[in-house]
């Protein structure tokens, strides 16, 4: 059998199991008939965060819905030996998507978006919701094309001052991290987290000083990514990319 990478991978939200049949859902049958392109008898992979990959074939094409069966399971391990969780202050447009589908890509356990002072974008709490699910398909998406089989949470948008509240009082022992250009060391500096890292990353035009001063009150240490500013959609990349290759798989 090929390669499962190869193969087109398929999220599927139910529970998978071997000689059964998954039916897609109406949206997700279109995406793989119309945009995709495939035909019965074609061969997929499958996972539904469960930490498998499962074999599959498209035994049938209906009108609204995809019939696939399932003929293996396999165990493959894609995610990244240090866990990471990026918090990130929500930015405008498409930059929120970006940086979400990019730390999917290189490993992230689960993302926080927050709400700051300085935040551009402010959601009402329907808006925030309708947000939240578009950010966790983009995380879905970004599992399908980078191979990962768990997905990462994209968790609820919660102001930044409770949501410093409630990591000065987990005793998860991870390291906590906060990107500032005003920091006096980087991350080379740094002995490897045994128990994974939080990293805090700011939006538009950086933390305020105030949030930042919480940040440090909280147990954060601020990293800074050289002598140059980069812009928020690059700051939080850039570090999870560096974590990578000084204490994960890069």
């Amino acid at each position: 059998m090929p390669d499962s990478k190869s193969l087109t991978r398929i999220y599927f939200s139910g529970g998978i199991g071997v000689g059964k049949k998954c039916v897609l859902p109406p949206a997700q049958a279109r995406h793989v008939t119309r945009v995709l392109r495939l035909r019965s008898g074609d061969a997929v992979a499958l996972f539904n965060g469960d930490g498998d990959e499962y074999s599959a074939q498209i035994a049938r094409i209906a009108k609204d819905a995809v019939i696939l069966d399932v003929t293996a399971r396999n165990t493959v391990d894609r995610e990244a030996p240090l866990a990471v969780t990026l918090a990130q202050v929500v930015s405008s447009g498409e930059r929120m998507d970006f940086t979400v589908q990019k730390a999917v890509e290189l490993g992230v356990v689960a993302i926080q978006p927050l709400s700051g002072s300085r935040s551009v974008v402010r959601l009402a709490p329907e808006r925030a919701a309708t947000r939240l699910a578009h950010w966790q398909a983009v995380a879905i998406a970004a599992c399908e094309q980078c191979g990962r089989n768990r997905v990462p949470k994209v968790e609820p948008l919660i102001e930044i001052p409770e949501w410093l509240a409630r990591i000065a009082k987990a005793r998860d022992g991870a390291a906590k991290l906060l990107l500032s250009p005003r920091a006096a060391g980087g991350l080379r500096e740094l002995a490897r987290p045994p128990d994974g890292v939080v990293l805090l990353a700011g939006p538009e035009g950086g933390l305020a000083p105030h949030e930042e001063r919480a940040a440090e009150q909280a147990g954060f240490h601020a990293v800074r990514l050289g002598p140059r500013v980069l812009r928020t959609e690059t700051a939080a990349i850039a570090a999870l990319a560096a974590i990578a290759a000084l204490w994960g798989d890069f």
